[in-house]
């Protein structure tokens, strides 16, 4: 197979799922692997996740379903702290691990977790909904366990969609509704929250919004009109921010908030007015909102990611999203603010005007398969070689790249190396590794043997 088939092959078929089944499923019917689950419990982890995301064909018969249908369930995001809690119990008496008790009591332990499971549904979806209203310490679910966690929403409800009355009349100041959070609240400028997928949070967006009666100083924004679903595909992809002054002389006349007002959506790339026309983000966190620009950064970061996958694949052209990221904080500041857990980062620099250092956080990023810097790398940190999981390394159209860590010979995964278009001279340590692609003899393709 062609190496440029390889690479659109790994960037096409790499899902979360495939991860969590390659890396948990016990795929051996007659002897248990150790440390490895069966395919149904990773099933039922995953669907106890209240974000996990599926078509409805396949929510009618969850039991049924194959590990070839998995592969277009989008995983949610808690579904991670789940497996954490499962597959590693924390006992409040000291048991030595390994032995007999050790396995007897994790065994206890796992299977009342998946009866409980339900129950822990239930305390992720209010979790979910209400963890505005937690502490700032307790909002971290990573430092939660399922009892912690039971502890801090035992006391909510959630059939409540709409705020009262009063909660209207304590948001005009305070900006504080139900469905919503606070996440920001500077010298001259607040700024909202939005990401509950129920109606609770429908609800905040109309809110904020003003149910779209322009005419009464609201806004026109799609997502705050009752009547329609425009709130149902925005959220789906990643949260709404709602920017608002501390003072103004003019509000709404169905809200009492202030009429001018921004709405942020970082995934679809639109940054609304309150007559829902686009406003240059950069001349904004440049300008007027400047005090909001280092908070922005890691909001803005994680929007690039595909439909809030952990897939950054981008060119950085002004108008898109990637490009603006890159005005406003440059290429070191998105390496740096990129989630850990990132699977792929495909950036390819087409402006060659870029001359840029691959900054030592490249390492951190455990779970990364593919990673592919074209047109705009000057050198490569032996930071890089940390990434055992690497299977694509990518390095296409970099004239000024001369050199390449001796390190990648160690990384455990890696099968392909794509120097193509740079001034590379592949080191002796390397020779032995590397095998040219037959199809592309002599420029730069190599699988690695």
């Amino acid at each position: 197979m062609k190496f440029t088939n390889i690479l659109k092959k790994i960037i096409l078929e790499d899902s979360r799922f495939n991860l969590l089944y390659d890396k948990l499923v016990n795929k051996n019917e007659k002897k248990p692997e150790p440390g490895k689950i069966p395919f149904e419990t990773l099933k039922a982890v995953i669907f106890a996740d209240p974000t996990t995301r599926a078509p409805q064909s396949l929510l009618q018969n969850i039991e049924a379903l194959t590990p070839e249908q998995m592969e277009i369930v989008k995983v949610g995001k808690y579904t991670q702290w789940l497996l954490k809690n499962f597959l590693k119990p924390s006992f409040s008496n000291e048991i030595e691990v390994g032995t007999p008790e050790y396995k007897k009591s994790v065994k206890e332990y796992q299977d009342r977790f998946l009866e409980d499971l339900y129950k822990v549904t239930d305390d992720l979806k209010k979790f979910e909904r209400f963890k505005g209203q937690l502490p700032q310490e307790s909002r971290d679910i990573a430092k939660l366990t399922p009892d912690l966690l039971f502890g801090l929403v035992k006391d909510f409800k959630l059939e409540k969609t709409k705020g009262t009355k009063q909660e209207k009349e304590e948001a005009k100041s305070s900006y504080q509704y139900p469905g919503s959070t606070v996440e920001f609240k500077g010298p001259n400028w607040t700024v909202v929250k939005i990401e509950d997928t129920s109606e609770l949070g429908k609800n905040a967006a109309c809110f904020f919004g003003g149910y779209h009666e322009h005419d009464k100083g609201e806004s026109r924004w799609c997502t705050s009109s009752p009547g329609l679903n425009y709130f149902d595909s925005h959220i789906k992809q990643g949260p709404l921010y709602v920017i608002l002054p501390n003072n103004a002389d003019k509000v709404g006349q169905k809200t009492g908030l202030p009429q001018e007002r921004y709405q942020w959506h970082f995934q679809s790339n639109q940054y609304m007015d309150r007559d829902d026309r686009p406003v240059n983000i950069i001349d904004m966190l440049n300008g007027k909102l400047t005090e909001l620009k280092e908070f922005f950064k890691p909001v803005f970061a994680k929007g690039l990611t595909m439909r809030n996958e952990k897939k950054l694949v981008m060119e950085n052209d002004n108008s898109s999203a990637a490009g603006k990221f890159i005005q406003l904080y440059g290429y070191k500041e998105l390496f740096d603010n990129l989630p850990d857990d990132m699977t792929q980062i495909i950036i390819n620099n087409k402006k060659n005007d870029v001359a840029f250092d691959v900054p030592e956080s490249i390492g951190r990023f455990d779970e990364l398969r593919t990673l592919l810097l074209g047109g705009m790398v000057k050198s490569v940190p032996d930071s890089i070689c940390n990434l055992k999981n690497l299977l694509m390394l990518s390095f296409p159209n970099n004239p000024q790249l001369t050199s390449i860590p001796v390190c990648i010979k160690d990384l455990p995964m890696l099968g392909f190396l794509n120097l193509n278009g740079s001034n590379v001279k592949i080191p002796k340590e390397l020779e032995d590794i590397l095998e040219e692609d037959p199809d592309d003899k002599g420029k730069g393709f190599y699988f690695v043997v």
